[in-house]
């Protein structure tokens, strides 16, 4: 530890994992600690099933849940769009060369206490149940004008200029609104309705997104590493060893050093490594950040795939509740994956649902979740606090992420990771030099 780093990142959590990388094919000189004896921090895969269940203070998994061993349980389970902002970053640094996605089978959303399937394209709109069949006219004009529009190009607008509001972006198509919900929580994913107040050109962006990923690999717009979350750490960590970088797992990080109100250095022990600047997570730094919130989470073990209201019963899907469905104001999440994500044992399933806390029984508010999935095997229930930093760090040299929000998709955990890596670097990430596709390696047959 008695050299010089350009920047010391501390937890392996998925954020500060992606910017190691960035950071080390951009040549920076790496250290990269973890209080912890594994990788991922909050972010981490549970394996063997044993740990899942230590974690959570319950006596041992019973016997019917097989090998231990054939489970990889994700603490935070987040799905990755397949033409998203993280698969570029992924791509960027070649770290899938370590890594084999799948495709998840299913995108869904929840209206009326039923679950339907979420028309992405101009056929599936016009066969939906989610509409009438005026409506569904209406929809599939609004994805077209979707499809078309060209922020550099008036004549595409149709009278909608992309800094109009989004809720008149609606109201001229003549969407009721049910078909708002869906259109802007299960296709733009926005968590709440704020957005109906900001310029339509972001939503049209995200819709844009959800179609192009889904144009990718057909189920679905969403990809999923084999065995978990937790591979990403490990290979970030591999791929940090090509960069001459040094990982160190089991290394408390006991004090950020400060000269003059700027960083320079992290002591451990009688130890300490000189930096230029420290990346963490906020639980390295509690002092420096604020409490925004909160989100709980249900991790629960199923011997059934989610009946999704159809003959086929996908093992892996994505299925979200828009918060007026269910008269809150943030959305709930659902996710599934099963054997053939190499997370569970054959005949095994493993959900989470997840959101936003918003009073002061936070259980009963992912009901309408947990109600989808039951009979429930077991269930493991969580409340984090969610921290944001006070700072830019632009001053200090210490770059905060922060904490990984409810959703169950990694749009807004890229935007949290592009922005400490402006802040850190002094200029925004250049995603023109990603050049390749996803299935540009030769190991990328599994994503199909």
């Amino acid at each position: 530890m008695d050299e010089e780093y350009d920047v010391i990142l501390l937890g392996t959590g998925l954020k500060e994992c992606v910017l190691a990388g960035l950071l080390g094919v951009a040549g920076k000189k790496i250290l990269h600690m973890d209080r912890n004896k594994y990788y991922g921090g909050e972010s981490a895969s549970m394996t063997p099933l044993e740990d899942l269940y230590s974690k959570f203070n319950m006596s041992p998994p019973p016997t019917d849940t097989g090998r231990g061993r054939d489970w990889n349980v994700d603490l935070i389970p987040k799905f990755l769009m397949a033409n998203g902002l993280l698969v570029k970053l992924l791509i960027h640094t070649g770290v899938t060369r370590y890594l084999e996605f799948k495709c998840i089978e299913g995108s869904y959303v929840y209206k009326a206490q039923k679950i339907h399937k979420v028309p992405a394209d101009e056929r599936e709109a016009l066969s939906s149940s989610l509409m009438g069949l005026f409506e569904k006219r209406r929809f599939r004009n609004l994805l077209v004008w979707i499809n078309d529009y060209d922020e550099k190009d008036p004549k595409t607008y149709k009278d909608v200029p992309p800094n109009t509001r989004m809720i008149d972006a609606f109201k001229k198509f003549g969407l009721d609104q049910d078909t708002i919900d869906f259109t802007g929580h299960a296709l733009a994913l926005h968590s709440d309705d704020d957005y109906l107040e900001k310029p339509a050109l972001e939503t049209i962006k995200r819709i844009k997104l959800y179609s192009e990923s889904l144009a990718r690999y057909g189920k679905s717009p969403y990809l999923y590493p084999l065995y978990g979350l937790g591979e990403l750490p490990q290979g970030f960590a591999r791929l940090s060893a090509i960069y001459g970088g040094t990982y160190m797992l089991d290394k408390p990080a006991d004090e950020i050093v400060y000269e003059n109100g700027v960083v320079v250095g992290v002591r451990s022990g009688d130890q300490v490594a000189r930096c230029k600047a420290v990346i963490c997570d906020p639980s390295y730094a509690q002092d420096k950040v604020k409490k925004v919130g909160q989100v709980i989470r249900a991790i629960c073990l199923l011997r059934h795939p989610v009946n999704v209201g159809s003959n086929a019963s996908p093992g892996s899907i994505q299925i979200i509740i828009p918060q007026k469905q269910v008269q809150r104001h943030n959305d709930i999440y659902v996710c599934c994956m099963a054997q053939t994500n190499m997370v569970t044992p054959k005949d095994w399933y493993v959900a989470l649902v997840s959101t936003t806390v918003e009073t002061s029984n936070p259980e009963a508010e992912i009901r309408p979740g947990l109600a989808l999935l039951e009979p429930i095997y077991q269930k493991f229930v969580s409340v984090s606090d969610l921290y944001e930093p006070i700072e830019d760090g632009t001053t200090s040299r210490l770059f905060i992420s922060s904490s990984y929000d409810a959703t169950t998709h990694f749009e807004s955990t890229c935007i949290d990771i592009l922005d400490v890596y402006r802040r850190y670097m002094g200029e925004p990430f250049d995603f023109s030099k990603v050049t390749r596709g996803l299935d540009a390696d030769d190991n990328q047959e599994g994503a199909q």
